[in-house]
């Protein structure tokens, strides 16, 4: 068994470590933000951590109506672009905390007056000394490359900065989802057997939208650092937008499909690919009563609401890119020219 694959089983109890224990901070939290709100909000990441900014993003506008932004540390570390950030929180995020880029836009943030807020896996990180207050993913530490337990642990975090914000978000369903992610694990089997199907895959896209776009984006990086396939994401309107002419008969399409908002959309999206004949296979869960397994779904157990979907959704397709590197006979712990710790500018 990989690092990998242990990793991934281990998310149920990261999750509920990471609930109990941020829980006190993040209703302090709570109390300084009731007082005195942020007019804005910027995320900062790199990496898979990006891809819990994005979820972020789309997380805090839908869930509190305040406007958020995703950071391009170039501006603040090339160009060294002088940014207005009255009225701003920052939130860094880093499963390393040694993100050179992610830390000097944090540090420029703090000195010209901004909230600060850092998550991260590593207490005694850079990162956890430049921000104002830390709020720390109980993952352990995390032997593969591919991050997989960091990354749900971050998405929770950002759940429950959402609710310190003034989100209707329940303590009780965020409560629920270490068991959710349990129960999705428990689709690894059938995972590993569709994953046998797909080894000689090279290119694919996966699409999804709304708050699991940020989760195509995910599945998609660990496709390319785990089993060297180009893989391409799109929101189901933006593959409409030109992209969906590649595709032909065959070709890998992974979806995203919870019920609500975004499924009409994915629905069109789906009766396309069906029409090309593309190879596609679902995330999806009980709640969504028009995709069956036969139709090439993964299902997990439970009826979902969408707001809840991105962690448990996320745990089958992390379990496919470990199974499919296991197939293609190649080290999802040890991806080729990938170190953990990675450091731009």
């Amino acid at each position: 068994m990989s690092f990998m694959q242990a990793e991934i089983r281990e998310q149920p109890a990261v999750l509920e470590r990471t609930f109990q224990t941020e829980l006190a901070p993040i209703e302090e939290l709570r109390k300084a933000l009731d007082r005195d709100p942020p007019r804005f909000i910027m995320l900062v990441a790199r990496g898979t951590s990006d891809n819990a900014a994005q979820f972020g993003r789309y997380l805090l506008e839908i869930t509190t109506g305040i406007p958020v932004t995703l950071a391009a540390p170039s501006i603040f570390t090339l160009y060294r672009t002088r940014f207005r950030f009255a009225g701003a929180l920052v939130i860094a995020i880093s499963q390393s905390g040694e993100s050179t880029d992610t830390n000097a836009v944090l540090a420029r943030a703090r000195e010209e007056g901004a909230r600060t807020i850092g998550i991260t896996n590593e207490p005694g990180s850079a990162l956890a000394k430049l921000a104002e207050r830390l709020f720390l993913v109980h993952a352990g530490r995390e032997h593969s490359v591919a991050a997989t337990k960091t990354y749900t642990g971050q998405l929770l975090l950002l759940y429950l900065i959402a609710y310190a914000l003034g989100a209707a978000i329940s303590l009780d369903d965020l409560a629920r989802l270490p068991e959710w992610t349990h129960r999705a694990l428990s689709l690894e089997p059938e995972v590993a057997r569709r994953a046998e199907r797909y080894r000689f895959m090279e290119h694919a896209v996966v699409v999804g939208r709304g708050l699991n776009y940020a989760s195509a984006f995910e599945f998609a990086l660990k496709l390319m650092e785990t089993c060297y396939v180009v893989a391409e994401r799109f929101s189901s309107a933006d593959l409409r937008h030109g992209p969906i002419a590649m595709l032909e008969a065959s070709f890998p399409a992974f979806l995203f499909a919870p019920s609500g908002v975004t499924w009409p959309g994915m629905r069109d999206i789906l009766a396309v690919l069906t029409e090309l004949k593309a190879e596609t296979l679902l995330i999806t869960d009980e709640s969504n009563a028009e995709v069956t397994t036969d139709r090439g779904a993964v299902k997990l157990p439970m009826a979902l609401d969408e707001l809840f979907t991105p962690i448990p959704y996320i745990v089958p397709a992390q379990l496919f890119a470990a199974s499919l590197a296991q197939e293609k006979g190649l080290n999802p712990d040890q991806p080729r020219a990938l170190s953990k710790v990675t450091r731009t500018l």
